[in-house]
């Protein structure tokens, strides 16, 4: 006999083994439901006053009978189903209602997050009699379709006309090998050839709406630097962040139909997901959620190349995870317990956790030797006595650019954000004949997850060291503003607030000369175009000029370097 989920305490013993027959039952693949099934089942809600429901595979197999109360019906954890990108779950969901009323708003959220093949209501008359069903299915995205508003939600659920069990002319396989092939069909026009994942973009914001969609297309950028093709993006304004999904329940419930009708296959939100809500939206679907510090992290993940860029990277993702880490399934957590998992034992989460703390631990001292040698280096340097001086910026600034073009190398330097992670170096000779050595750093961004800050410390700390550090600023970009505050917030937060500082507008071939010249006069300011090293000469002449006032050394090394000049 199979399991009976639900609401089951206080039922009758008879009434427990007629539900459980229901598994012996077997539907015609193509109804979704036949008429003896449809009247079993009013008859056994209406005799419990509770509502009962069954989910049927696509060969017509009863997999679970669930029984509720007489309003609502809680459905179990259905993640274990097979689900792809572009497919239903293959699990239909039949179930009464015992008020004569239609779909309620769980019935569409239930059919939205347990991406349901369909969803059907039988209406029980006050003698238990089925009267009616009804039944909706999701839709895929519609030509015209593509903002993703919510003036275009109702198009997203199909409401089929009730009719009685007897009367029902739905050809089931047919509908959903319809719905399934043009799922399919949408997936491979918006992107054709195209098999890197998809994902759905969500911002969550308590303020303006203006300043949401400023970050949202930052998170644009940091998704195509991820790799990841971008099929859509929604926004909610609310009073308050909703402590258990972010978002209303109701617009989760849209989001994840919206990644259905695209095909997304993953859901990223630009906000960062507590614990606690990072489980609650699992719960709800089995598409991949991620957040902005994840996302980040798995960029630095993509671009680290050195041994120390790698174990500071996996550093941040294991103190990340570690909150996060949850047991998907209790019944078989406990591994190393005794004969049947009783008596004492630590359980696989338990398991997972020490390992992970161990590992931190043994990061952590890797780290710190690697610390001890650049301490060392740099110590060498001040006994030289030669001039650092470190290219800080907003991701995406140009940064790496800058140093190829100064010191003729070749460090990879790319229109995307954070193509540089780990720090590189290099020796430049000034006009006046001062040797300095100028080191580029990674991109700085708004809501750097705490854990990367802290894990990047001894990569940051080069920057401490530095004589002069040139804060490199896109003037193309207009948020010209934020990004500077955001820099300057984030050397605060470094203790590196008190070394000097020369304002450098980046990209000047990008904006119109009067405009430039407005943002220099305005921020004391100069402007160059990395790309061309003919617009550099002013710059170098400043950094040379800056060291002089801060007593930068200017004793040259033995051997000698390239310069650039205007």
């Amino acid at each position: 006999m199979g399991t009976v989920f639900g609401q089951t305490h206080g039922l009758k013993a008879s009434h427990r083994r007629r539900l459980e027959r229901l598994y012996h039952r077997r539907l015609p693949p193509d109804q979704i439901i036949t008429p003896e099934l449809a009247r079993t089942l009013a008859e056994l809600s209406h005799e419990m006053h509770r509502q009962v429901g069954i989910l049927v595979d696509r060969k017509g197999r009863i997999e679970y009978v669930v029984v509720g109360d007489a309003r609502q019906i809680v459905w179990p954890d259905l993640r274990r189903v097979r689900t792809s990108s572009g497919r239903f779950c293959g699990l239909r969901c039949i179930h009464t209602h015992l008020n004569g009323e239609s779909f309620t708003e769980d019935d569409l959220t239930d059919l939205a997050l347990l991406r349901l093949d369909v969803m059907a209501i039988i209406e029980v008359t006050e003698t238990g009699v089925p009267a009616r069903v009804h039944v909706a299915h999701l839709m895929p995205a519609q030509p015209g379709d593509a903002d993703g508003g919510s003036a275009s939600f109702a198009s997203r659920f199909q409401l089929l006309e009730p009719e009685p069990p007897g009367h029902l002319s739905v050809n089931f396989l047919e509908l959903i090998e319809s719905l399934e092939e043009e799922l399919a069909r949408n997936r491979r026009l918006a992107h054709p050839q195209d098999e890197r994942e998809r994902a759905l973009l969500v911002s969550v914001t308590t303020g303006s709406l203006a300043e949401a969609e400023e970050s949202l297309e930052e998170l644009r950028q940091l998704s195509d630097s991820a790799g990841v093709v971008v099929l859509d993006a929604l926004v909610q304004r609310r009073k308050a962040y909703d402590p258990k999904f972010l978002i209303g329940k109701g617009k989760l419930r849209e989001v994840l139909t919206r990644a259905l009708q695209l095909g997304a296959d993953m859901i990223i939100f630009d906000q960062s997901l507590t614990p606690g809500q990072v489980r609650a939206i699992n719960a709800a679907t089995d598409l991949k959620i991620l957040d902005r510090p994840q996302l980040i992290l798995d960029i630095f993940a993509q671009r680290a190349r050195s041994r120390e860029g790698k174990l500071q990277v996996e550093l941040a993702q294991l103190r990340y995870l570690l909150p996060r880490l949850t047991d998907a399934d209790t019944g078989l957590s406990r591994l190393t317990g005794g004969i049947g998992g009783r008596g004492p034992g630590e359980t696989k989460l338990e398991m997972d956790r020490r390992r992970i703390r161990e590992r931190i631990r043994h990061l952590e001292e890797q780290i710190a030797a690697l610390r001890t040698e650049r301490e060392q280096r740099r110590q060498r340097r001040r006994r030289a006595q030669i001039p650092v001086v470190s290219i800080v910026g907003y991701t995406n600034a140009g940064k790496s650019t800058l140093l190829n073009t100064l010191t003729r190398s070749c460090v990879l330097a790319e229109e995307r954000m954070f193509a540089t992670l780990d720090p590189t170096s290099r020796r430049l000779r000034l006009p006046q004949g001062q040797e300095i050595i100028l080191s580029d750093t990674v991109g700085f961004i708004r809501h750097l997850p705490p854990d990367v800050l802290r894990a990047f410390r001894a990569t940051l700390e080069e920057i401490a060291d530095s004589d002069l550090l040139i804060h490199l600023v896109d003037a193309s970009s207009p948020h010209i503003e934020r990004h500077i505050e955001t820099v300057e917030a984030t050397l605060r937060e470094l203790h590196l607030g008190q070394i000097p500082r020369l304002l450098v507008f980046n990209k000047s071939d990008l904006v119109a000369p009067e405009i430039l010249r407005n943002l220099c006069r305005s921020y004391g300011a100069l402007a160059i175009s990395a790309l061309r090293a003919e617009t550099l000469g002013e710059l170098l002449e400043r950094i040379a000029e800056q060291l002089g006032r801060c007593g930068g050394a200017d004793e040259p090394f033995g051997e000698t370097l390239v310069g650039v000049r205007a």
